[in-house]
């Protein structure tokens, strides 16, 4: 059996092994999830959510196990563990709520009313193939799986290879739950092997991870005619606007950028702020980051924690190593901390940089800020727009003014004096993004419905008089079908 080696992020050593699932295997997984489908589809959305209840009940009441696994797989503070649990028993709980209503049978307005009747339902799909990645492997997981799930889906999901025993530890609270053991299957092993054997196999695949991935698995499922939805990469920007308390916007920049130790879809990387105000804004950040704890334990003791593995230390230095050479000025940070483990990176600020700088228009995914003037709200505008991506945006100041500028941004998700909990916690909101940071939504109805397919269901209605069949029947009946239709 072909295994795989989990590396502590921590230590550096070898946490645990896990099996490498085949291309073959994947295909046998499949062919169970499309039996069970059958039995699953047949349960009542309310029994459904009946499960999904007991689960977020259970993970409430194991949230600490499942903060320890978290944190051996991620390296992430039990700040940001317990931020991730959060997260996960918002998104069960919303849909436990909501399914019942987003699955009914609706009735719809019919072409020729009294005559005929008409309605739209949503079913399922089939199988569907869900790609988490390693950031937020729980969070993630139950933002995907559940709604698909609860659309009546078996679903079979390729967990990263870093973090797929907090995977499994969930999948396993759902069959104590009472959800069938074949609904939710885990695979993991080569990341393309597997990938593309879900892929080529489902009926519909949710990714989420970089851009450059979620354009082939794109064409891969359209040559299939399957559907897809995918949440990718971003370069998200915060503006600080004129009116803003300038100590206050440095705290909740480090809440906006250092959440996860910055690998996270949705963390703030670049910030705008009036040139007036720059030097200063520096000043206060500089002193807030610098206050900050760093380390890990099981309390809540740390700001931040480690980035999970040395190839994310590796991308992060090497981006801040290029920008310094290419004029760049550290405010602070700027160095990996190997005193506090293998793969510690110090909170980073970088100021004066070119227009055209690699840091402002490529995502970094780790702990690093840069600093950009602006002399109007136009040009910050103008600036925070200026990239392929359009996730997620925040602006920092007075609501009124803010509310304007937020319509402007060209993002998913927009979120007023805070980074991303005000618009990722209302899990009633779609959350995706814009431009080349993906299709289609997670969160809020259609996270549920995109895992559906709509049905119509016309009846004609039983009446003295029905729909004409015969020429004479027409000219009998055509004047009041005319004048039925124009009421619609």
């Amino acid at each position: 059996m072909s295994v795989i080696e989990v590396i502590s992020p921590l230590t550096g050593k070898k946490l645990h092994e896990l099996k490498s699932f085949s291309a073959e295997e994947v295909v046998e997984a499949v062919a169970r999830g499309r039996k069970a489908q059958r039995f699953w589809s047949q349960k009542t959305p309310r029994d459904r959510a009946l499960m999904a209840k007991r689960l977020a009940a259970l993970l409430a009441k194991r949230q600490e196990q499942m903060m320890d696994i978290l944190q051996a797989e991620t390296g992430k503070s039990r700040s940001h563990a317990f931020e991730e649990i959060a997260g996960a028993l918002g998104a069960i709980s919303y849909y436990a709520r909501m399914t019942p209503k987003l699955m009914r049978r609706k009735r719809i307005a019919a072409s020729v009313p009294l005559l005929l009747s008409a309605y739209l339902e949503p079913a399922p799909i089939g199988v569907v193939g869900i790609i988490t990645p390693w950031n937020y492997p729980l969070a993630l997981t139950m933002m995907d799986v559940i709604p698909a799930l609860m659309a009546g889906n078996a679903v079979v999901q390729k967990a990263d290879n870093q973090t797929a025993k907090t995977v499994a530890f969930a999948r396993d609270l759902a069959v104590e739950a009472g959800f069938p053991a074949e609904s939710w299957q885990v695979v993991q092993g080569n990341p393309s092997e597997v990938g593309n054997a879900i892929t080529d196999n489902v009926d519909y695949v949710a990714f989420t991870g970089s851009t450059p991935t979620g354009r082939l698995v794109a064409e891969r499922a359209a040559k299939r005619l399957i559907g897809y939805s995918l949440e990718l990469g971003g370069k998200n920007p915060m503006i600080v606007l004129p009116s803003a308390d300038l100590k206050k916007s440095a705290e909740i920049a480090i809440g906006s950028a250092f959440s996860n130790a910055g690998q996270l879809c949705v963390s703030i990387e670049r910030i705008y702020l009036p040139n007036f105000a720059l030097e200063e804004f520096a000043r206060h950040l500089k002193q807030a980051v610098e206050s900050m704890k760093l380390g890990v334990s099981n309390r809540f003791d740390f700001d931040m924690g480690s980035l999970t593995s040395s190839s994310q230390l590796d991308r992060v230095s090497g981006f801040v190593q290029r920008a310094v050479s290419d004029g760049a000025r550290v405010v602070t940070g700027g160095k990996p901390l190997p005193e506090l483990g293998p793969n510690f990176y110090a909170p980073t600020v970088l100021t004066d940089l070119k227009d055209d700088a690699e840091i402002l228009t490529r995502e970094i995914f780790g702990p690093v800020i840069a600093l950009v003037g602006y002399d109007s709200l136009d040009e910050a505008i103008e600036k925070a727009n200026d990239t392929e991506f359009g996730l997620n945006a925040s602006v920092v100041g007075d609501t009124k003014t803010a509310l304007g500028v937020a319509s402007k941004l060209m993002a998913g998700s927009v979120n007023i004096n805070e980074g991303y909990r005000a618009s990722m916690a209302s899990m009633a909101a779609p959350m995706g993004g814009m431009k080349q940071s993906g299709m289609g939504r997670r969160s809020g109805p259609d996270g549920l419905l995109r895992f559906t397919e709509k049905r119509t269901i016309g009846v004609a209605n039983k009446l003295p008089i029905g729909l004409p069949t015969r020429a004479k029947e027409y000219q009998r009946m055509a004047p009041l079908m005319t004048q039925l239709t124009k009421r619609v």
